[in-house]
């Protein structure tokens, strides 16, 4: 397999692992590797909420993680609250919250969160403990490695990485080019 074949594979949204919003057979599909404790993917999580209501059912969104544990000691352990609320079908919810309270993420906040979110506790106490959910994670950070990640947040329009380091504006910009590309 060649390499931009592997990235494309890598990129494609997967139903049975991947937290989607909208639907794959968008016209467009941004993932995102985030960090639940970076300041910046905190920054990119209030335009790709703008971008998501902006673009509707034009968009497919996927977040993946891909915490950077030796910058965010709380993102990995964030990212396994994120999948065991998955499991329980809320992730959204608690991706939400995880995200507008990002400087608050130890364990007690965590198991804050999952009561708001209306978690199972007692699923959610032995989960966490078990680390049910590690391996998830680091299938996700596996598949950022593959893609050369060093930051957070990437993002990929489509496939293509799209550099947000000048500022947020260049995903909006992208995905509107994709959008004409499409049409």
């Amino acid at each position: 397999m060649n390499p931009h074949s592997r990235k494309v594979s890598v990129l494609q949204p997967d139903e049975a692992t991947d937290h989607i919003s909208g639907s794959v057979s968008a016209p467009v599909t941004l993932v995102e590797y985030g960090d639940f404790e970076c300041p910046a993917c905190c920054q990119a999580y209030g335009a790709v909420n703008i971008l998501r209501a902006h673009f509707g059912d034009k968009l497919c969104f996927v977040f993946r993680h891909f915490p950077l544990r030796e910058v965010h000691p709380r993102a990995e352990l964030a990212a396994e609250a994120a999948e065991a609320a998955g499991a329980q079908g809320r992730f959204w919810p608690m991706y939400d919250l995880l995200f507008t309270h990002a400087q608050h993420l130890k364990e007690k906040h965590l198991l804050d969160y999952a009561g708001q979110v209306g978690l199972d506790m007692a699923r959610y106490t032995n989960e966490m403990s078990d680390h049910v959910y590690l391996q998830r994670v680091q299938e996700h950070m596996l598949g950022g490695q593959h893609l050369v990640v060093r930051s957070t947040p990437a993002f990929y329009v489509n496939g293509t990485f799209i550099d947000v380091s000048f500022g947020l504006q260049h995903l909006h910009d992208a995905v509107d080019k994709a959008l004409l590309q499409r049409s």
